[in-house]
């Protein structure tokens, strides 16, 4: 079974395509130059999810799966939310986590509570629906570190582990992401529905 993957980010991909589960094969949006930006117009990350997911399925008549995931900063009173790959209007990650930093610049330690938020959804063309969710709970860093990651992986900081998720390597943030916590969900249901 061909699913596609509503994303051309690579590092989604390597995330996605290093849960290996038989029979199925993952593929991005790269192999349909086609379909253009989605706009997500949804308030919350299940609607953002959703609209991605039924619009990649209606246009190629495959199965998709479409995440919508973010940063809720306690502080911040959720922000950035379902805005964080827009933050600030800015283009790059480093610029999103500089604007992220210069707001908590004035926290003190022990409200700098955050969880990034990973809300995934599979759409089938027969109009199955299935929504899933992933949380990782950290605190806001007052400084960036580590260079793996992508996104606000170098300031979010999770206290258990001593490091940013932008310091750890890709199979210890497989287990603990909230992108990872989801897809360990998306998994599971897809390898009951291969089984039916």
């Amino acid at each position: 079974m061909e699913i596609v993957v509503a994303t051309r980010n690579k590092g989604k991909m390597k995330e996605i395509l290093s849960f290996d589960i038989p029979s199925i094969i993952f593929t991005s949006l790269e192999k349909y130059p086609e379909i253009g930006d989605i706009e997500e117009t949804g308030l919350t990350f299940t609607d953002n999810a959703l609209i991605k997911a039924r619009y990649v399925c209606n246009v190629t008549g495959l199965p998709a799966l479409a995440d919508d995931s973010g940063l809720v900063v306690d502080a911040l009173d959720g922000e950035p939310g379902v805005y964080s790959a827009r933050f600030g209007n800015f283009k790059t990650d480093e610029e999103r986590y500089r604007l992220l930093l210069q707001k908590m610049q004035d926290v003190p330690d022990d409200r700098r509570q955050a969880r990034f938020v990973c809300v995934m959804a599979i759409v089938f063309p027969d109009g199955r629906e299935y929504v899933e969710e992933g949380i990782c709970e950290g605190i806001i860093a007052k400084e960036p570190a580590g260079e793996n990651g992508f996104g606000y992986d170098p300031v979010f900081f999770i206290p258990e582990l001593g490091k940013t998720m932008a310091q750890l390597p890709l199979d210890v943030k497989n287990e603990i992401s909230h992108r990872a916590r989801a897809l360990q969900k998306v998994k599971r249901l897809l390898q009951k529905i291969v089984s039916e």
